[in-house]
């Protein structure tokens, strides 16, 4: 009898041990794989849109591509660096986008960790023929446009006609979007544009500090992405909010009397 009842208790203890490792076993198998996914917009078709899921894969990570509103065809795709506003040079290629608006690529030069705070961007092209013919571009990484901005004023200065917005945005890096909006612009025409040093009242004007990508007249707008100032010096999004500020905008070229909008920004703004 004490014979049974020992055998009982090991047999108990065994199956308690067994449900206890397969359970275990069950946690470890339903932990997922961290992924992040990043929007891709449209770029010079219309219609296009997309996503590019980073997802970790073990010491690898897949790059997900999966797109939307695609022309027929077989797509390349590439991970480069810096921003869309920017363009950079290319990292890697990414496995072409087939006709289903699918691809994905195996990447194990990067881990997971650096890829989702990387300083890059991702586009797909319309064909190895016409690779300047972009379909959808994305930021990636450290340079996703965060919540936090701040929108600035641009009055006209007459007799041109032309006002808008510059929007600060900030991305997660610290890094600075700068939009400028305008309207009453000329389509064909090009206007140069910059940040100055001090007030739109400063008599004379203040120095160019940073200079901006120049607004298309056609669309009114203006991209550039703000990592330091013309002489070097890095400048951050928040650096910006307290900044001695203003914006001009020219007709032709940057000289004080060519001004045809302009705008005050950071302390000078109440």
């Amino acid at each position: 009898m004490t014979t049974i009842k020992k055998l009982n208790t090991l047999l108990t203890l065994f199956v308690a041990v067994f449900l206890l490792t397969l359970g275990s076993g069950c946690k470890k198998d339903d932990v997922s794989a961290r992924e992040t996914s990043y929007e891709l917009k449209v770029q010079d078709v219309l219609g296009v849109t997309g996503t590019a899921t980073f997802i970790e894969t073990g010491n690898s990570v897949t790059i997900d591509l999966a797109l939307n509103g695609l022309p027929s065809g077989i797509h390349p795709a590439e991970l480069c660096m810096n921003t869309v506003a920017e363009g950079g040079a290319v990292v890697f290629n990414l496995n072409t986008v087939n006709e289903t608006g699918k691809s994905s690529t195996l990447v194990t030069s990067m881990s997971y960790d650096q890829l989702i705070a990387y300083d890059g961007f991702i586009k797909v092209m319309l064909s190895t023929a016409e690779p300047l013919v972009i379909l959808a571009q994305g930021d990636i990484g450290g340079n996703v446009i965060t919540e936090t901005n701040i929108t600035y004023n641009l009055d006209t200065i007459q007799p041109f006609g032309v006002s808008g917005t510059a929007l600060f945005e900030k991305r997660e890096n610290g890094n600075t979007l700068v939009t400028l909006n305008l309207e009453g612009t000329i389509a064909g025409e090009v206007y140069p544009a910059t940040i100055n040093l001090s007030s739109i009242s400063t008599i004379g004007g203040g120095p160019i500090t940073r200079t901006l990508n120049s607004v298309n007249g056609t669309t009114g707008k203006s991209y550039t992405t703000i990592r330091e100032l013309d002489s070097g010096l890095n400048i951050t999004y928040d650096n910006w909010l307290v900044y001695n500020g203003y914006i001009n905008i020219y007709q032709t070229s940057a000289v004080f009397d060519n001004i045809i909008c302009h705008g005050d920004i950071g302390s000078n703004v109440n």
